[in-house]
């Protein structure tokens, strides 16, 4: 009745008061114990019911084994009272007494559940609810701070985290804390950080120690070591071996011996089942013996590099260091440098809370000292970088000092040599804090730098080594914290010391395409053996390129301090740059004070009067008479000629420069802006200020034929003359024409009206440079003659023929008789040329005028010529005396006109329609156009013929006025004829012909 009462009841129906009105009552000890075994409850105070309950009922079951045991026993052997109850007496007893063996069984199963029942109450009450706080601080609990007279301990963070406590339940139920491995329970205690429970659970629990390293691996990286500073292993240094901790023994019952239970799970089959099922899982870490010192060290070392790799906590790591020593680990004080030197990189060092850093141990041992300090200043700000190199690269460097010593291996100059690699890689706004800090004035524990000469080099190297061309204020303030000596014995031998260094100094800095720009820290050996004299001397050298980049740059052309070094000794870059800085500033200078102001300063950087030698400023070659024509000349190029008169001819007051320099620089920039000039109209653009530009000095003769020219050259523009089809004459093809009457061809040839402009015509010829050259003269008139008879004008062809006339006689009169120049003969030969031309054309009707050309043609001419043109005279009189006749007879018969008029009439008609070949001067230029070049070809061909007549006939016969083949008259109607063309003779009406 009772035990179908016991095992129809549930667990949650069960109280103590139950479970003694149902079990104690029971007489069957075996029957009870088994009850409490199958029932494994959650509630700790009925489970302890049940668990005492059962282990009381098995109590006769003990006593009964161990009276028959004694009784079969022949006496104590000599090892002691516990070897009565081995061997074969215990496998007869339990082989006799089933029931026994089944109730030692389940006693020893029950005692264990008891003792894991106690750990279990234990584990409850340890349990709380922890909350981290983000606020880190020092903790002063640790007063053996192994670093503490290194560094300054408040700079090591470890976090003390404040824990508001709260029970929470135990991860596992009881139920399957009795019938499952611990080390579940220490697993799950661990993940939620609930380190008194696990300390609980390992000392209570026996066999759980060999866990140990298991649970400590699963403990979050994060996790504060003070938290599990119980848990952490230590090491006896006598034995250099992980201390042993005081555990917990294991149960001393009888039953639970390892013989006993040997025994037991041979006649108790399930036993074995039983105990297999509270094993630990087979791929759980164990370590059954104590590790030995080395392997505790590793186990340190790896645990700290995982927690910097993964979390970035350089503080926790730290403390387990920290935690580590205290527990007489050896070996961890290197790593406890290393990773105060870590925390203050990822805690104190300048953008270390606005970016994580994750850096494990083997990568920063792998960092050289020079990228740790570029690391530790990679965020420095002008206001925290003093600081910075104080806190944070200043002890780093101090650890790496005292390494080297401990090392064997002390390198004295180790700190100096990284703290100044770190100054020379540095930009220019933090050097300026940085030399600030290391003024001489300063006392030498407050400098950074605290030696004269190295600031001294570093600054040379660093400012030398600088490619900007905008930090002149900071490069003036580094210089102002540079030391000033005053050395008496500074001597040649210093200067050419310092004069060989700069100059080895320029050549390295040459732009190279192998080569990248000089850095500071490879410029610093040039300047390494330079002492105090000489450091002085290139101080100065160094404030006075200062200087000049400093007014390069306020005017708007700066450079380097390197292209000042380079150029000290190059007069053609200081030219080009002293021109580049003028009409670089011509755009925003405004008055006559701004000029002046550039002026002056660009004074300051030349050559001073009382030294021929050059200097070492921006302009040092050039001396002040240089500077003020480049000034000048960029001045005219800016256009502003208001100004630039003003400042040439000066009412009061020094004169700029002499008259003949203002003359050439007029005269070189009005041909400059000609030259660039894309249209020739002198109203406009460049030609515009070409013009203008001539303005600025005095009248001189140089002054005004450039300006006649100019004139010339917009009056030329005018005529829109191409150069080639499509393109118009450009200013500067005027001017690098040779023969420029070739102009005054073309501009003849292609305007119809421009030969009856006669004036403006010789003009043009003077302006273009050709002023008092007769010989010029008389070839522009024999052009527009020959234009003029071209277009059948014989006005102005008689008008300029007889100038032409005049002025040859006149040239040939002012020299001197039987010498006459080349010039004379040619413009001779021009003259009676083109006289002959005209004066036998047959179209030209006035014979007087004609005559009258044709005896000036045998007054110029050779001899040699004079036959052929009495020829053609000849010729000219016949006609003149046959049309006199018909005049005559014309009056005597008025109503009649004579056979002969008839006839001319036919020839007249005829000759009126062919054009005459004139015959040009071999000197004189051809017309770009074809019909001009038509005209030079055959005026050659002609002029090549014969004029001499085979025979001379009478004066009054017609036979010998009759044209002959060879005679000025055929030639004249062919060349007419090829001129105007013949197609128009194919339908030409007979009887005319």
């Amino acid at each position: 009745m009772a035990s179908l009462t016991w095992t129809d009841l549930l667990d949650s129906e069960l109280t103590a008061e139950l479970i003694q009105e149902t079990l104690a009552c029971v007489d069957n000890d075996l029957w009870v114990a088994t009850a409490c075994l199958d029932k494994v409850l959650d509630d700790v105070e009925l489970q302890r019911e049940l668990l005492k309950l059962g282990i009381s009922r098995t109590d006769l079951a003990i006593q009964r084994a161990k009276a028959s045991l004694e009784e079969k026993s022949t006496g104590t052997s000599e090892n002691g009272e516990g070897d009565i109850y081995a061997g074969e007496p215990l496998n007869s007893y339990f082989g006799g007494h089933s029931e026994d063996a089944q109730l030692c069984a389940i006693r020893s199963i029950l005692l264990t559940r008891s003792t894991r029942l106690e750990c279990y109450a234990q584990i409850a009450e340890c349990m709380e609810d922890v909350e981290m706080d983000d606020t880190a601080s020092v903790d002063g609990s640790w007063e053996d701070d192994p670093w503490a007279d290194e560094f300054d301990t408040g700079s090591i963070r470890t976090t003390k985290s404040r824990r508001s406590k709260s029970q929470i339940p135990v991860p596992l139920p009881l139920s399957s804390f009795l019938t499952q491995h611990p080390s579940f329970m220490g697993m799950a205690l661990v993940s939620q950080m609930q380190f008194e429970a696990v300390k609980a659970l390992v000392e209570r629990i026996p066999g759980m120690f060999a866990y140990r390293f298991a649970m400590l691996e699963e403990i979050p990286l994060f996790a504060e070591p003070s938290l599990y500073r119980d848990l952490l292993p230590a090491v006896d240094s006598v034995m250099d071996a992980e201390k042993a901790r005081n555990l917990a023994a294991a149960d001393d019952d009888w039953c639970q011996r390892p013989d006993v239970l040997a025994t037991l799970k041979e006649f108790v089959p399930w036993l074995e089942e039983e105990i297999q099922s509270m094993e630990a899982p087979p791929n759980m870490s164990t370590h059954d013996s104590l590790l030995s010192g080395k392997e505790i060290t590793s186990w340190y070392r790896n645990r700290v590099n995982d927690a910097l790799s993964t979390t970035g906590m350089a503080d926790v790591a730290l403390s387990l260091v920290q935690h580590g020593i205290s527990l007489g680990v050896s070996e961890l004080d290197e790593v406890g440098e290393d990773l105060t030197l870590i925390s203050r990189l990822v805690y104190d060092a300048p953008g270390s809370k606005d970016e994580g850093t994750l850096i494990s141990l083997d990568d920063w041992r792998a960092l050289t000292p020079s990228e740790v300090v570029q690391r530790y200043m990679a965020s420095s700000s002008p206001e925290t970088v003093v600081n910075d190199i104080r806190r944070l690269v200043m002890p780093y460097l101090f650890v790496q000092e005292s390494r080297a010593e401990r090392a064997g291996k002390p390198d004295p100059g180790l700190v100096k040599s990284l703290l100044h690699g770190y100054i020379l890689s540095a930009p220019i706004d933090l050097l300026v804090p940085i030399f600030d800090a290391s003024k001489p004035t300063l006392l030498a524990s407050q400098r950074i730098i605290s030696d004269d000469e190295d600031i001294a080099r570093l600054a040379l190297s660093c400012l030398y080594g600088n490619p900007s061309v905008e930090e002149w204020t900071q490069m003036s303030r580094i210089f102002e914290c540079l030391p000033l000596w005053s050395l008496d014995g500074t001597g040649s031998r210093e200067e050419e010391e310092v004069e060989a260094t700069m100059s080895s100094l320029a050549s390295y800095l040459a732009p190279s395409t192998n080569q990248p720009l000089g850095r500071p820290s490879e410029l610093l050996r040039f300047f390494k053996p330079l002492h105090a004299s000489s450091l002085s001397i290139a101080l100065d050298v160094l404030d006075v390129h200062l200087e000049s980049g400093e007014i390069l740059a306020k005017w708007g052309t700066p450079v380097t301090l390197q292209w000042l070094l380079q150029s000290s000794r190059n007069e053609t870059q200081q030219r080009a740059w002293a021109t580049k800085l003028v009409r670089t500033c011509n755009g925003e200078l405004h008055s006559v004070d701004d000029w002046l102001s550039l002026l002056e300063d660009m004074l300051k950087l030349s050559r001073p009067e009382d030294s021929p030698n050059p200097t070492n400023s921006a302009f040092g070659t050039l001396s002040k008479e240089d500077i003020r024509k480049i000034f000048f000349r960029g001045l005219l190029s800016s256009g502003n000629f208001l100004m630039a008169k003003s400042l040439a001819r000066p009412r009061a007051g020094d004169v700029l420069l002499g008259n003949d320099d203002v003359e050439r620089l007029c005269l070189e920039c009005s041909r400059e802006f000609y030259d660039n000039a894309s249209n020739g109209n002198y109203n406009f653009g460049d030609m515009k200020q070409a013009y203008e530009c001539l303005s600025v000095p005095h009248p001189t003769p140089a002054i005004e034929r450039e300006r006649e020219f100019i004139e010339a050259t917009s009056r030329i523009s005018s005529y829109n003359i191409m150069s080639r089809p499509g393109v118009p004459l450009l200013p500067i093809d005027i001017r690098l024409m040779t023969d420029k009457l070739t102009l005054i061809s073309r501009v003849l040839s292609g305007n119809d009206t421009a030969y009856k402009h006669v004036e403006v015509i010789l003009d043009l010829v003077r302006k273009l440079g050709y002023k008092g050259n007769t010989l010029a003269e008389v070839k522009t008139l024999a052009m527009i003659t020959d234009t003029a008879l071209q277009a059948e004008d014989f006005d102005v062809a008689y008008q300029t023929s007889d100038r032409m006339v005049n002025t040859v006689l006149k040239y040939k009169a002012a020299s001197l008789p039987g010498s006459e120049s080349p010039e004379v003969l040619e413009a001779a030969e021009v003259c009676w040329v083109s006289c002959l031309q005209l004066g036998r054309h047959p179209e030209a009707d006035n014979t007087e005028r004609k005559m009258y050309l044709l005896g000036r043609a045998l007054e110029l001419c050779p001899p040699d010529k004079i036959t052929d043109i009495l020829s053609a005279w000849r010729k000219v009189e016949e006609e003149d005396i046959e049309q006199r006749q018909e005049i005559l007879s014309d009056k005597k018969s008025p109503g009649k006109v004579s056979q002969k008029r008839q006839t001319r009439g036919r020839t007249a008609t005829l000759a009126s329609k062919l054009q005459s070949l004139h015959i040009h001067s071999p000197s004189l230029p051809s017309a770009p156009d074809a019909a001009a070049i038509a005209s030079h070809a055959l005026g050659r061909v002609a002029a090549s013929l014969p004029f001499s007549i085979p025979g001379r006939e009478r004066s009054g016969s017609r036979e010998g006025s009759r044209p002959r083949a060879g005679s000025p008259d055929v030639q004249a109607q062919a060349r007419h004829a090829l001129q105007r063309g013949i197609g128009w003779l194919i339908g030409a009406d007979e009887s005319e012909l």
